[in-house]
């Protein structure tokens, strides 16, 4: 009995889970149809469900926007060719985050709105961006560690580095959009590359 119970428990979870995965899906879809101010309404509608069936998958609103958040997340560290760290290059690293996130904000403008802007809800919900930010700022201060180890040079900055470069990308992302993208995101990512290169090539000419 013991056996056959925890298989529908596992059924039952995995079910769940997909569940999820496809609201969350229909949640995008509604975003991108209707903007980053989406209703409940029309979420429901896009994933052809009501809104106590979301709730009862979500908890609420802020859960649902958690999730979305984590689709985020998870887009961009996926899409990060982080590599072997014994072989990256700093500012390439750089440039393949920048123009990682660039493309998130390019192609899913209202996706990145809707993210940046918590919705008003009764319950607190965590800054998105600096979870993802905290996450990737770790990973990238970590290769920079390995970088400046394998060259015998002072670790110390690495980690002021890799949070300061995540950070500077995410501050050029937001106003890239407030300006409606008007520089092609090449350009925006060959800028960053120029602010940041010379500094690891000095670096580079220490070792």
């Amino acid at each position: 009995m013991k056996t056959t119970t925890d298989g529908r428990a596992t059924r039952w979870e995995a079910h769940n889970a997909e569940r999820r995965r496809e609201l969350v899906a229909s949640t995008l879809r509604a975003i991108r149809k209707h903007g980053a101010g989406v209703g409940m309404d029309d979420i429901a509608a896009e994933a052809a469900t009501s809104k106590p069936v979301i709730y009862r998958h979500f908890g609420d609103k802020a859960g649902l926007y958690q999730a979305v958040v984590d689709w985020v997340n998870d887009f961009i560290w996926e899409r990060l060719a982080l590599g072997d760290v014994a072989e990256s290059n700093p500012h390439e690293l750089v440039s393949s985050l920048a123009d990682t996130y660039l493309t998130l904000v390019e192609k899913d403008p209202e996706i990145y709105k809707f993210v940046i802007a918590r919705p008003d809800v009764e319950s607190p919900v965590a800054d998105p961006v600096l979870s993802i930010t905290t996450r990737i700022g770790n990973q990238v201060s970590d290769l920079f560690r390995h970088w400046l180890r394998q060259r015998g040079l002072d670790e110390e900055p690495a980690n002021i580095w890799g949070h300061g470069v995540v950070g500077f990308i995410w501050a050029a992302a937001d106003r890239w959009i407030i300006t409606q993208l008007r520089r092609p995101r090449a350009d925006v990512v060959a800028y960053i590359d120029q602010l940041f290169a010379p500094a690891f090539e000095a670096q580079r000419s220490q070792s």
